[in-house]
């Protein structure tokens, strides 16, 4: 989650055609001039040929354009046709890519990406992937698959496998190198997904996803109801007044001894954009940074009302930040509104953010995002 793709003119035939009739009737008029070169008669019968002629080299010019726009278009059309049936357009960093007809063998570089795969029903298409994706999706994977640290990953062995396509993910990239150049060049088709930074983009990306592996109208199901649940949520958020809006601190991990930082969300992130949805302020939304590193003194100042953390690290972490050192007059700690989020959905960007958005809303406003509530709302 840290930071880290004129036409071709008419055929020789119509041009020779073209010359061999103009010459033809330059060699006529000439003979017509000589007979007739002292009578008047002769002479308008001359000009008459020559109008003659004059209309029908404009005829034929105009024959040749009209054919030439006819095979420039059709020409394009074909061309349009060929690039659609290839499948070449642009992925989500975009990168110009080249389809495969079908998607039968997949390899998927991220758990976000592999999560959307296997909803599509494609579990079974996936013939490698990384390791955080094996560890959480086993059961659903192909027994004893090859796994690669999305990192550093072992390209010789990808290509080797012949995939259809590669999903990979800006995390791959986030340490600035190119970790799947070798495989690019090789021809594969590598679709990339950059770390999504709102939940539109979460929407496209599942679109995306569709599109390269033939499940259009399944992804646009998902996307659906992702955005209906969204709106759901969204309008009890914009219930809730102004002054009675909670403040929020989101952790990825609580600070230590060892680490004594809060890594948390910033603007322009989709879990900040999540927190304005059912109607909180997140106390990091002024960070420069979209995934600021806070000290805990910084933490402590924001004081806020309710303390979120997706730590899956720290054991027994709610007890852990309500009696850490510092923190006693905390509104969230006094008030012991801390809660702990599923890290999986909150940290992968895809349609399962829904259910960390609701334990969101859920945990900082029972009240007003209550089942019932909920239920209304839909």
């Amino acid at each position: 989650m840290k930071k880290r793709l004129v036409a071709m003119i008419m055929g020789c035939m119509l041009a020779v055609t073209a010359v061999g009739c103009g010459g033809s009737q330059n060699a006529e008029t000439v003979e017509s001039t000589e007979v007739a070169e002292n009578t008047s008669d002769a002479e308008e019968t001359v000009e008459a040929e020559e109008n003659t002629e004059a209309d029908t080299e404009e005829s034929e010019d105009a024959a040749l354009e009209e054919n030439a726009e006819e095979a420039e278009a059709s020409e394009e059309a074909a061309d349009s046709e060929e690039a659609s049936e290839a499948g070449s357009f642009t992925d989500r960093s975009g990168n110009e890519i080249t389809l495969p007809e079908k998607a039968e063998a997949i390899i998927s570089m991220a758990p976000s990406t592999t999560q959307v795969l296997i909803d599509l029903g494609l579990g079974d298409k996936i013939v490698a992937c990384d390791t955080y994706s094996y560890a959480s999706f086993e059961s659903e994977l192909n027994a004893d698959i090859p796994q690669f640290d999305m990192m550093t990953p072992d390209q010789e062995q990808i290509i080797a496998l012949g995939a259809d396509i590669i999903f990979t993910s800006g995390m791959s990239a986030s340490g600035g190198t190119d970790v799947f150049e070798a495989v690019r060049e090789s021809g594969a088709c590598v679709a990339d997904i950059p770390s999504s930074a709102s939940l539109a983009d979460i929407e496209k990306d599942i679109e995306f996803i569709g599109e390269c592996v033939g499940k259009e109208s399944e992804a646009e199901s998902i996307v659906n109801l992702m955005q209906t649940k969204i709106d759901e949520l969204a309008e009890i958020g914009k219930s809730i007044p102004e002054e009675e809006k909670k403040t929020v601190l989101f952790e990825l991990y609580t600070p230590s001894a060892e680490n004594p930082m809060i890594y948390t969300a910033g603007k322009g992130t989709y879990i900040n954009e999540m927190l304005e949805v059912i109607g909180a302020k997140n106390v990091a939304e002024s960070e420069a940074d979209q995934w600021p590193a806070l000290s805990e003194e910084s933490a402590v100042a924001s004081n806020p009302d309710v303390i979120l953390t997706a730590d899956m690290y720290t054991p027994d972490v709610i007890n852990t930040i309500l009696s850490m050192k510092g923190w006693e007059n905390v509104n969230a700690v006094v008030n012991k509104e801390v809660y702990q989020l599923d890290g999986d959905a909150v940290n992968r960007p895809n349609h399962h953010v829904i259910d960390a958005m609701i334990e969101m809303a859920t945990s900082i406003y029972p009240d007003k995002y209550s089942d019932e509530a909920l239920d209304d709302a839909a």
